[in-house]
């Protein structure tokens, strides 16, 4: 047995980082230490994990700083990627117009008003193509935030890196591919659970076995804490789907410690600055313990919880728009403090329209601000210890932890089954809209106050949007992807499909082979999803 305190296995660990050897000191010159707390409490790098997976958190590595951008065209969201990159972001990640996100192509007529609006389009190769150009795909870190289509578009993204050099095996990144997140919160399905379910095991599967940089799952609460739910049902609801895909994962006949450790979340940084504090810090408790004592891992990686975090995207106001900046630095102050590994801060103007680049540049600077000229990356979890956080990460964890009993109830010991069942019945969705209901009425009544929308309320004329969407958006797309369809090979592309529909005939086969042919066939989206639905059907509400 281990009779060291944990302070002497946490100074181990610290010792063996790059930060063992730095040192720190306040403006005025007082010392920090690295970390603060009695000699046998929690320690960050240790189990649960409470404080931080990492012994010496910020000192050794900052977060990524992955500014969310999409809208338009490929080349136009290129630039901006460009942008970011040329500010000082150290990651990207791509947001992608709703046709896309439905797996419609751009000149399908349920498309229309909505081509390049939300995000990119991206109907075939030659858009990803155009949308990395001149990023080194190798070197820097790429995240994709889709779902439904999520097998499709990432496999026209490894075989476009491919087609330019870059081995998958030097691919770093993360694939969103959270779709059981859909059907509770966020409605962008296409398939029913069941279906849907094996196009996640297939680049699960493949992506560990073939891709060892990227991360090929990232578990959303971020849309169940924006359709209205508590933070305590953010964490329940998150965790409870990412056993949900270690079990699918086991399924496939991986191990967990082949596969957990490359699993990463993705949660919402709202405006309660110390219960959001709390929040990640009963998260990783919570999936530390469930992981170790009910799955099994033994690989201390598996343990750790590792998250991106959004600023609250339902907390900007279009009252008083400037008092968004503050929000938004309330919010990333409270993810960096909770031990973030990734963040990406919204712009002031998001409420009125997709950011303009100045205000993007903004909302990363106060991540910079917060990174460079505050001194808090220089203590690892600085709250922990606070009478208040504490109550708080304990009162976070028995609450979500009854909502992971009851889930496990409902799937007789599968959490797997559990989140179906729940989707079927409408567990999910009657406790957030009861949460939203809630807040929404005390918001109403005023025991909730919004500075410039119940309080504090002044008739200063709200500014236009800065970043107006040209009007020939959808016909510029539309016109790229005609340009593809006249100058593919028709019978490569045929011949592609019929063999991606036989493949999705067995339950057997990964289709991640299938759908990079496709793709570089130049197949399309919205062809690639049609013929998956040949075999998967469309997904009815009330059915699985």
């Amino acid at each position: 047995m281990d009779h060291r305190s944990s302070r002497m296995k946490w100074q181990e660990a610290y010792e063996g980082t790059l930060a063992g050897a730095t040192h720190a000191t306040t403006q005025s010159g007082a010392p920090i230490e690295p970390v603060y707390g009695p000699d046998d409490g929690e320690f960050p790098g240790l189990f649960p994990y409470t404080r931080g997976i990492h012994p010496a958190m910020y000192r050794s590595k900052l977060w990524t700083m992955r500014m969310f951008a999409g809208f338009g065209t490929a080349p136009e969201t290129n630039r901006r990627f460009h942008e970011i990159i040329d500010a000082g972001g150290t990651g990207i990640s791509t947001a992608y117009d709703m046709p896309t996100l439905l797996g419609i192509d751009s000149d399908d007529v349920r498309a229309l008003g909505e081509v390049g609006r939300c995000g990119v389009a991206l109907d075939t190769i030659d858009d990803v193509a155009d949308l990395y150009a001149g990023i080194d795909l190798g070197d820097i870190t790429t995240s994709m935030t889709i779902n439904a289509p999520a097998a499709v578009v990432f496999a026209m993204f490894v075989a476009n890196a491919e087609d330019h050099g870059v081995d998958r095996a030097r691919l770093g990144g993360t694939l969103q591919n959270d779709i059981l997140k859909e059907y509770q919160a966020q409605h962008e399905y296409v398939f029913a659970p069941r279906p849907s379910l094996r196009l996640v095991r297939d680049t699960v599967v493949f992506a560990t076995r073939e891709m060892p940089r990227w991360h090929p799952l990232s578990v959303s609460g971020y849309h169940i804490r924006e359709a209205g739910s508590t933070a305590a049902q953010e964490v329940a609801f998150t965790l409870a789907n990412g056993f949900a895909y270690v079990e699918l994962a086991r399924h496939a006949g991986l191990a967990i410690d082949s596969y957990a450790p490359k699993m990463s979340f993705f949660f919402n940084a709202h405006i309660d600055f110390f219960e959001e504090v709390a929040k990640y810090r009963c998260a990783r408790r919570l999936w530390a313990t469930w992981m170790r004592d009910f799955y099994g891992a033994r690989d201390e990686r598996s343990w750790q919880l590792r998250f991106h975090a959004q600023t609250a995207g339902v907390s900007l106001t279009a009252q008083q728009p400037d008092n968004n900046h503050a929000r938004t630095a309330v919010e990333a102050l409270a993810a960096v403090l909770g031990g973030a590994q990734s963040l990406h801060t919204n712009a002031f103007d998001e409420a009125w329209s997709l950011p303009s680049a100045d205000a993007a540049r903004v909302a990363l600077r106060t991540q910079q601000v917060i990174a460079f000229e505050t001194n808090v990356t220089q203590v690892a979890d600085p709250l922990g210890g606070s009478w208040f956080v504490e109550s708080l990460t304990d009162q976070l964890q028995r609450d979500a932890g009854q909502l992971l009993e009851e889930l496990m109830e409902l799937g007789h010991g599968s959490m797997l089954e559990g989140c179906l069942a729940a989707i079927d019945n409408g567990w999910f969705e009657a406790h957030i809209t009861d949460a939203a209901y809630a807040h929404q009425r005390a918001v109403q009544a005023g025991e909730r106050l919004i500075v410039g929308v119940n309080s504090f309320v002044d008739d200063s004329p709200a500014p236009a949007p800065a970043n107006q969407m040209s009007g020939d958006g959808d016909a510029r797309q539309v016109e790229r992807l005609a340009k593809v369809r006249r100058e593919r090979d028709s019978d490569a592309v045929a011949r592609t499909l019929l063999e991606l529909r036989d493949a999705a005939l067995d339950p057997e086969v990964n289709l991640m082979s299938s759908l990079m042919a496709a793709s570089r066939a130049r197949a399309t989206v919205g062809e690639m999803m049609t013929t998956l639905a040949e075999v998967f059907g469309r997904y009815q509400v009330g059915a699985r």
